[in-house]
Formats: C-alpha cells, sequence, structure tokens
C-alpha cells in the first residue's frame, strides 16, 4: 500500500500515487500504483499491458478522508535468473515505463525497497 496524503489530490486522472521500485539487488522494477476505483487510468492500465506488464496485484480500501483506494501492482519477468532483468531488458523496460508515466505527466524516480519493505 502506498502512503497517501489525501484522495482530493491525483497526480494525473484517476493516480493518487506512483511508485517505481525493485526488491533488492534492485535490477527488475515493479508498477505500484494508488489508483480512483471509480475514475481508473484506462489509458495507462492499458499502456502498461501493451508493455508486457501483467497486473499481479489489487487491492482496495477507503482512506482515512473517507476516498476510495485500489492499489494495483504490475510487473514484467525478464530472462534472466527467477525471472529477474538483464541489463538491456532494465532499459528497454524502463524506458516503456518513463513513457507511459511521461506521456501524462507524471515524473517518477525508481528505487530499490530496504530489506525491511521488500519481504514484509
Amino acid at each position: 500500500m502506498l502512503f497517501l496524503k489525501s484522495t482530493s489530490v491525483t497526480k494525473a486522472p484517476g493516480i493518487y500515487e506512483v511508485d517505481i521500485a525493485a526488491k533488492p539487488p534492485g535490477k527488475t522494477f515493479g508498477v505500484y500504483m494508488a489508483t480512483d476505483p471509480d475514475n481508473p487510468p484506462t489509458s495507462v492500465l492499458e499502456a502498461l499491458a501493451a508493455g508486457g506488464f501483467k497486473q499481479v496485484h489489487s487491492s482496495g480500501y477507503t482512506h482515512k478522508d473517507r476516498g476510495k483506494v485500489l492499489d494495483l501492482h504490475f510487473q514484467k519477468d525478464g530472462t534472466d535468473l527467477f525471472n529477474g532483468w538483464k541489463a538491456d531488458e532494465a532499459e528497454a523496460n524502463m524506458a516503456i515505463i518513463n513513457k507511459i508515466f511521461g506521456d501524462i505527466g507524471v515524473a517518477i524516480t525508481p528505487r530499490v525497497m530496504s530489506l525491511a519493505e521488500a519481504y514484509a
């Protein structure tokens, strides 16, 4: 679950928050989004699917300000050990992610999760 201060402010239509994160050692990134279930970011979801990213998690909840939130997680398998991304795959996949979110004006900053966060 992504930390949201409020559901009254969105980064883009239907998107409250976006996190591009990898479990250590940080070679294969996932897309984590907090979305508005009543106004889904359809074009982003379609672009992720077209880029080969598969939804692996969906969880709804009501925020403390009473707004509805749907957390969505996406990942794309690579050809490295444990379905990780090789360097060329990482470059191509990050370009896809940057284009998808850049096209809607959302700046992303990929990060590597802490061990505690990754395996909680």
